[in-house]
């Protein structure tokens, strides 16, 4: 019986460990299946309780709307808002014809906004060939960069489906070539062009057009950051009109990347603030360019100084090697540094609490330059503090971990079997063996330290840094979206690498069409470092004359920055620049404009944006409301003296009483200047 009794509990033991591992091979299993079926419940939960590090800091949370204070720093440029955006054709426009030429298969090359114009050109090239357009394929985005491979070259960055559907009536586009064509790419029997920066719609009609007549599919090669001149002859302005329903319509970024820079605009304006948006352009590629390299001390002006040498010897650069920083800084040919916007903002009269939100992927020179700017602002933010780390682990997908594990070889015995027979061999006195190579560790071969001494050339970028790169652009979109939404706008500097306009000016465009009447400051840098100069003793501390000069130039800089860059940069980059080809005329408030100033101060803004279409009837509904709300607001009376404590926080404190009566005076003429529109 004893030993029935024992068999019993061992087979009862059995079945209970039995049905554990059941269990626990069952929780297993439907942990997996939440894991992979329930990631966004997850990561909304997450996105709730997600702790950021920006805590906003404000002295007077409730500042009035209303005010002519509030009006001043953040209302509309008036002269402004009768321009409307208007994209779409206004002539005689076909859609593409069911014959097509053949294929334009197009790999880019370049950074964000290099990526953005190439598009657009293209795109445009496409219809002016009547070929069929196979998504472009961007560079910096392939698999062999360590990148995740859940999304394809190009919607890496933007949304296929948005960029194929926002063009059917303009051009053909697939996804890919045909698979016989395709298995001709591969083998490199299609042919290809390298195609020049600003290229004429002429070499597109007499050197492309008859060999893709002739091979059915062409290759380009877009490396420049453009591949179309950005000005065309009259008879083709429907064509810059598609240039503008590119970018502002049919390039749309991929979801997620749309649904982050969404999240952190909403955590920007939780508080209930206004923002400013600032790019600081500060790049070694730009820098170096312009020889601006004495800005910087030690380590970034050696890279710098570099990085020329490096862009000369590949004939990017043609001026000097060594070129005097401070001339250039004097010429407006270097950028704003972020104290010297800062001071800029402070005079303005922006308060120590104001929002600023710092863009921008790359800020050479690190925190140590962006230092001075935090000590003016307290609440300053950029991607980093908006967003968490899983967050933007999120939009770059799943990707291999790129961690080296290889084991490294042993350190190599021929020197030492040199040396020993070098101690028995031939008579003596012999000459003394060669000293051993300067070891080289990991850490000053990854380093700047590693190369900028020993080779002229730049290193070749590691698997990490292309990833990086690629990050990048995600980085810029999402700085992009922000920027264009932001309540204003000032740009550090205004040009790239290779002397065109920078991603900056690609926000300030879209600012121009999408919003034109927001404020965009974009003030004349000679000016500025001369005005920086006359006072840089006093400059935390500054009388009422000069604070004067630099409001009144960064309020003329609102107009006068669309006038110069309608000069400047148009010719350059079309989307720096897209009125008059994309942009219409309200009349009411052209009528109502040309009432509040006189006909002298609108006349150059017009001869700048060039003879303006009139918008069509159904744009001007509703516009009778604002009009009348407009016509109730008072002139702002704000005393200039609440800026002469100009960093510190309380900025209110006890100022003289002689002259407050002059002071009050002179800022009513400058604010009545800025509503009438005066230059």
């Amino acid at each position: 019986m004893k030993g029935e009794r024992k068999m019993m509990i061992k087979s009862k033991m059995k079945w209970v460990g039995l049905v554990g591992l059941f269990l626990s091979a069952f929780s297993l299993f439907v942990h997996f299946l939440l894991a992979r079926f329930t990631e966004e419940g997850i990561t909304d939960y997450q996105s709730s309780v997600t702790i950021f590090s920006w805590r906003p800091v404000f002295e007077n949370p409730d500042f009035a709307k209303n005010s002519p204070s509030y009006r001043r720093l953040w209302g509309p440029v008036r002269r402004l808002e009768s321009l409307h955006p208007d994209a779409n054709p206004r002539g005689y426009y076909t859609d593409p014809r069911s014959e097509s030429s053949g294929y334009v298969f197009v790999r880019i090359q370049g950074g964000f906004h290099e990526i953005r114009n190439s598009i657009c050109d293209v795109v445009v090239i496409s219809r002016l060939l009547n070929a069929t357009l196979v998504i472009p394929e961007i560079q910096s985005t392939t698999r062999s960069k360590g990148i995740s491979s859940q999304f394809k070259s190009f919607a890496y960055l933007y949304n296929e489906d948005n960029f194929m559907a926002a063009l059917v009536k303009d051009v053909k586009v697939v996804k890919t070539l045909p698979q016989n064509l395709k298995e001709a790419r591969r083998l490199k029997k299609i042919p290809s062009f390298r195609v020049p920066n600003s290229a004429s719609p002429y070499f597109y009609l007499h050197h492309v057009l008859p060999v893709l007549n002739k091979h059915v599919v062409v290759e380009l090669v877009v490396s420049d950051g453009g591949c179309l001149q950005a000005i065309l002859p009259p008879q083709l302005e429907e064509y810059q009109r598609l240039r503008c329903r590119v970018a502002f319509h049919a390039l749309r970024f991929r979801q997620e990347v749309q649904e982050l820079a969404t999240k952190m605009l909403q955590r920007l304006r939780a508080p209930g603030q206004p923002f400013i948006a600032f790019d600081p352009g500060l790049t070694r590629d730009a820098l170096a360019y312009y020889g601006c390299a004495e800005l910087f001390q030690d380590v970034h002006n050696e890279l710098i100084q570099h990085k020329r040498a490096w862009m000369k010897k590949r004939g990017i650069v043609k001026g000097k090697l060594s070129v005097n920083s401070a001339e250039q800084r004097l010429n407006g040919s270097c950028p704003l540094m972020p104290e010297e916007v800062g001071i800029l903002l402070r005079a303005y009269g922006y308060p120590w609490d104001t929002i600023l939100y710092v863009s921008g992927g790359e800020v050479f020179g690190g925190q140590r330059t962006l230092t001075p700017l935090h000590a003016m602002f307290e609440n300053i933010v950029d991607r980093t503090s908006l967003s968490a780390a899983w967050e933007l682990n999120r939009i770059y997908g799943r990707e291999v971990n790129l961690v080296d594990t290889k084991l490294r070889a042993p350190p190599s015995v021929v020197q030492e079997k040199k040396h020993e027979v070098w101690k028995n061999e031939g008579p003596r006195p012999r000459p003394l063996p060669p000293p051993p190579a300067r070891p080289k560790y990991p850490y000053n071969i990854e380093g700047w330290w590693g190369w900028v001494a020993e080779s002229d050339n730049e290193p070749e970028s590691t698997v990490m840094e292309l990833r990086t790169n690629a990050h990048k652009l995600l980085w810029e979109a999402i700085d992009y979206l922000i920027c264009v939404e932001a309540d204003v706008f000032i740009p550090g500097f205004d040009r790239d690498g290779k002397g065109r306009p920078n991603f900056a000016s690609l926000v300030m465009g879209h600012r121009l069409y999408q919003s034109a009447a927001s404020k965009t400051f974009q003030p004349n840098r000679k000016e500025v470092v001369k005005l920086l100069e006359e006072n840089h003793e006093h400059l935390y501390q500054a009388n009422h004359t000069w604070l004067t000069s630099t409001r009144s130039h960064l309020r003329r800089s609102l107009i006068d920055g669309v006038i110069r860059a309608s000069t400047e940069s148009k010719p350059l980059s079309f989307l720096s620049h897209p009125v008059p080809e994309c942009s219409c005329l309200r009349s009411d408030l052209t009528k109502r404009s040309l009432h509040t100033s006189s006909p002298s101060t609108w006349a150059p803004v017009e001869a700048a944006l060039g003879v303006m279409h009139h918008c069509p009837m159904w744009m001007d509904s509703g516009i009778k409301t604002k009009l009348k709300e407009k016509e109730i607001e008072e002139d702002p009376d704000e005393d200039i003296s609440s800026s002469s404590g100009l960093f510190f926080r309380n900025s209110g404190g006890n100022h003289e009483s002689g002259g407050g009566e002059l002071i009050k005076e002179e800022s009513q003429l400058d604010d009545q200047e800025e509503l009438e529109g005066a230059d």
